[in-house]
């Protein structure tokens, strides 16, 4: 079975310690990740949806407050989607990311995806689709209107590199891709 292709007029990047929010339904949101968690909340009644990128579940300094730390992240997606007209009872999510980057470094991946999954449960968001761990960055496309997700598993190491330092359209070089 071949799933169809969706063309979207526009496409948003979501770089590191972003988000966007759209009520749009032509709308394309992607990211890179490695490490890092996306959340992909929308509100399936109205079609408002989102997508945020975020570093580190908590910053170093509890008084820093910046939106590539987990807390700020969630709640400036959240609020971002009840301005365009969501309602929070029937919000839900997919989480993607969390990747264990390095084996010498500590596994900041599972600490950003235990904390995205606690985060969700305490603000009873369900969890409708997940893609969190292992040790490959992968490429997340996600069509809010329709809550549809697809993922590739990166296999260019320098892929990484050039997310971080570009937020133009990247190329994937080959690998597995997985609809939700």
């Amino acid at each position: 079975m071949t799933a169809a292709v969706l063309l979207p007029k526009r496409r948003l990047h979501v770089i590191q310690g972003t988000h966007e929010v759209t009520d749009d339904p032509e709308v394309l949101l992607t990211t890179i990740l490695g490490s890092c968690v996306a959340a992909c909340i929308r509100d399936p009644s109205t079609g408002v949806g989102g997508m945020n990128h975020f570093l580190l579940p908590e910053a170093p300094d509890p008084g820093q407050g910046h939106r590539r730390y987990g807390v700020q992240a969630m709640e400036l997606l959240i609020n971002g989607l009840l301005a365009l007209g969501a309602r929070r009872h029937r919000l839900e999510a997919k989480l993607f990311g969390g990747a264990r980057m390095s084996a010498t470094m500590a596994d900041i991946g599972l600490r950003n995806a235990e904390f995205a999954r606690r985060f969700l449960a305490d603000e009873r968001i369900p969890l409708v689709g997940e893609s969190l761990g292992g040790s490959k960055a992968r490429r997340v496309q996600y069509w809010p209107a329709m809550g549809r997700a697809q993922q590739q598993l990166v296999t260019d190491p320098t892929i990484m590199v050039r997310e971080r330092s570009s937020s133009r359209e990247l190329v994937v070089k080959s690998g597995e891709v997985e609809l939700f």
